[in-house]
């Protein structure tokens, strides 16, 4: 039996708003050729993953409402910028 599909805005105000901090926090932009921008950007990804695996053992094991959770993480994801030379193509449209 399959269930019912479910979309994002179908989804109450705060699970959308975890699942938007969620998605900010993991989207980083790829790092340029440097090592020294290849190793921040691990460092950077590091991170935030493990802020948002925080995030989900409050929500998912502990119980925390999904609002405040989600402000948290966007705080978290604020308080640490991109860090390193974003990637560029240079070389125009293939």
């Amino acid at each position: 039996m399959s269930e019912p599909s479910v979309r994002a805005n179908s989804l109450p105000a705060p699970a959308v708003a975890l699942l938007r901090a969620l998605h900010d926090a993991l989207s980083l932009p790829l790092p340029g050729l440097t090592d020294a921008d290849e190793r921040a950007y691990h460092v950077l990804m590091h991170d935030r993953a493990s802020q948002a695996r925080i995030i989900l053992e409050c929500v998912l094991i502990d119980g925390h409402e999904l609002g405040p959770a989600a402000e948290r993480l966007s705080t978290w994801t604020a308080e640490e910028p991109v860090n390193y030379t974003p990637w560029t193509d240079s070389r125009g449209a293939v």
